[in-house]
């Protein structure tokens, strides 16, 4: 890992307050937060929507929705919050799908990283248009300020912090306010987040029905869904803190997970960026892995952060566009 790099890049990004995971280069997969280490190995363009049809959460349907914005709940003695979006035109008489959206490694110096989250990602506009709820969780501050996750090796200091149980009980909640899909809750998220989202793929297959991890590789040293679980990966090939290597190979490791059919179908291509679909896995999963060509340690079609130094940020890919049509046809069986 060079460090020097590394340490500049966060800092670039940390004057817009998204202070991400710095990762290292080189075909094994290293992982850890820039000045701490670590180590860890490791569709097309659409829309549409509509709520989900089945697995309505009984108690939360038919009830108003709670007011967006800051929500609060004790979890591991201590209190945690997230961001809730509920789409314009929400019925609270029909089930409704959850996307959860996880910011990446952000100094805490620069306010809360939950909200800065939509401001990379931009996923709300996509989820009025598309009629589904987005859920941005706060993650907790290490000893240098840093707000993360605990994904594995990547990022967290406190390798026993639960976060994947704080992910749970958010859920809980939201089931108990909102009418969920039981049956159409996904993951995501930047950097950092999109580590998260690989981890919930490997241990909370039975909740969430597929994740889409943006710039980021699994980082679990070991993975074993109870299902067959479909994921939409998107990495840049100029990522210069996520190795793009690594992200191959961690697709290449959900292939073989999911027993998928070897050979991939190119599904999208569109300037810079391509979509490889890989089908025939168990459960009916596939897994996607799109590819942006200069793409840096961005999300596709957010915000722009060439100017920050973390590389290209595509338009020719939206990554909104794509995980969304993916988590359509993916509800949990």
């Amino acid at each position: 890992m060079t460090r020097a790099p590394c340490l500049c890049l966060v800092v670039l990004l940390s004057a817009c307050g998204i202070d991400d995971a710095a990762l290292g280069p080189g075909t094994g997969g290293t992982a850890g937060a820039a000045g701490s280490g670590g180590a860890a190995t490791g569709g097309a363009s659409g829309s549409g929507g509509g709520a989900g049809t089945g697995g309505a959460s009984a108690t939360g349907c038919g009830k108003g929705a709670p007011a967006a914005g800051k929500r609060t709940l004790a979890h591991g003695g201590a209190e945690r919050s997230y961001q809730l979006h509920v789409p314009s035109g929400y019925d609270a008489s029909k089930p409704t799908p959850v996307v959860v959206n996880f910011h990446g490694r952000t100094a805490a110096s620069f306010g809360e990283a939950a909200p800065l989250q939509e401001a990379v990602s931009k996923l709300y506009a996509k989820a009025d248009a598309a009629g589904f709820v987005v859920v941005n969780p706060q993650g907790l501050s290490d000893s240098d300020g840093s707000q993360t996750w605990n994904a594995g090796t990547c990022c967290a200091e406190d390798k026993s912090r639960d976060d994947v149980g704080f992910a749970d009980a958010i859920l809980d909640e939201l089931e108990a306010v909102l009418c969920v899909d039981k049956k159409r809750i996904f993951a995501t998220g930047l950097s950092n987040g999109g580590f998260l989202s690989h981890r919930l793929a490997c241990e909370r297959a039975e909740r969430y029905a597929a994740v889409a991890p943006v710039a980021a590789f699994n980082g679990m040293a070991s993975c074993s869904p109870s299902r067959g679980i479909s994921l939409i990966s998107f990495n840049g090939t100029a990522d210069q803190l996520v190795s793009f290597a690594a992200s191959q190979n961690s697709n290449q490791a959900w292939v073989t997970r999911n027993g998928c059919k070897p050979a991939p179908t190119e599904t999208f291509k569109k300037g810079d960026s391509h979509c490889d679909t890989y089908s025939g896995c168990k459960d009916g999963a596939e897994v996607v892995f799109c590819t942006i060509d200069d793409g840096g340690h961005t999300w596709p079609g957010g915000m722009d952060m060439s100017a920050l130094g973390f590389g290209k940020t595509t338009q020719d890919l939206i990554a909104n566009d794509a995980m969304w049509e993916l988590f359509q046809k993916h509800p949990l069986p």
